[in-house]
C-alpha cells in the first residue's frame, strides 16, 4: 500500500525531471516510457496520468530545462547590484554547471529535432538579450551592446564544448581566474590586441576590475 502510495505522489515534475536526466545521458532517444517508469519506481500507468504521449513529456522536460537552466540562473545572480560582478559571476556559473550536467551540450547535439530547436531558439534570445543588456548598463550603446552579448554567448558555448571535447585544453585551477578575466577583458574591449573601444566607441585603457570596482 505505501509503494503504491508513493507511486501515485510522483508529479509530472518528476517525470519530466527523470526526463531530462536521461536526455544528459544518452540524448533524445534515450526519452523511452518503461525505462523512466523504472527509473522512478512506478508504472506507465502514472506517466499517462500527466501526459498524453512521448512528445508532451519532452515539451515539459524541455520548459523544465528553460526555467532551471536559464531563468533560475539569472534569477540567482540579480541580488548582484554590480553589472560588471553580475556579468563575470554568470560566466562562472553558467560555465560550473555545464561542467557538472550534459544535458545542455546533449540538446545542442539535437538541435535539428524540431521541439529542441523551439527551445534553443528561445533560451539562446533570452540569454544573448539578458547578457545584452548587462552590457548596456556598463554604458555601450544598445547594438554593440547586442554584439557583445552574443560575443559572450558564443564564447561560452564554445568553451563547454571544447571542455567536453578536450578537457586538458581549458585552463584549471589558479589559471581559471585569470582565464575568465581575459575572456572578460576581451568582450568588454579591454584586452591587449582586441577591440580599444569602450562604451559608446570611445577609446578604453585596460584596468583591473578587482581594484575599481573592490
Amino acid at each position: 500500500m505505501a509503494q503504491r502510495q508513493q507511486k501515485q505522489r510522483l508529479t509530472a515534475q518528476d517525470w519530466a525531471d527523470a526526463a531530462l536526466t536521461a536526455m544528459g545521458e544518452g540524448g533524445l532517444a534515450a526519452v523511452a516510457v518503461e525505462p523512466l517508469a523504472a527509473r522512478l519506481g512506478t508504472t506507465k500507468g502514472s506517466f499517462y496520468w500527466h501526459f498524453a504521449n512521448r512528445a508532451a513529456l519532452i515539451d515539459a522536460a524541455l520548459a523544465r530545462w528553460e526555467e532551471t537552466g536559464t531563468e533560475a540562473v539569472i534569477d540567482r545572480i540579480e541580488a548582484e547590484p554590480d553589472p560588471e560582478r553580475r556579468l563575470r559571476t554568470l560566466f562562472a556559473v553558467a560555465k560550473a554547471e555545464a561542467a557538472e550536467d550534459p544535458l545542455e551540450l546533449s540538446l545542442l547535439a539535437t538541435a535539428d529535432h524540431p521541439q529542441v530547436a523551439a527551445v534553443l531558439r528561445r533560451v539562446t534570445e533570452r540569454r544573448v538579450a539578458y547578457v545584452a543588456g548587462l552590457f548596456e548598463q556598463l554604458g555601450f550603446p544598445p547594438e554593440e551592446a547586442r554584439h557583445r552579448g552574443f560575443l559572450a554567448y558564443t564564447s561560452y558555448l564554445g568553451h563547454i564544448q571544447l571542455a567536453r571535447a578536450v578537457p586538458e585544453a581549458i585552463p584549471s585551477g589558479a589559471a581559471e581566474g585569470p582565464h575568465l578575466d581575459a575572456v572578460l577583458d576581451t568582450v568588454l574591449g579591454r584586452g591587449d590586441g582586441f577591440s580599444s573601444r569602450g562604451p559608446g566607441g570611445a577609446p578604453a585603457a585596460r584596468s583591473d576590475r578587482r581594484s575599481r570596482r573592490g
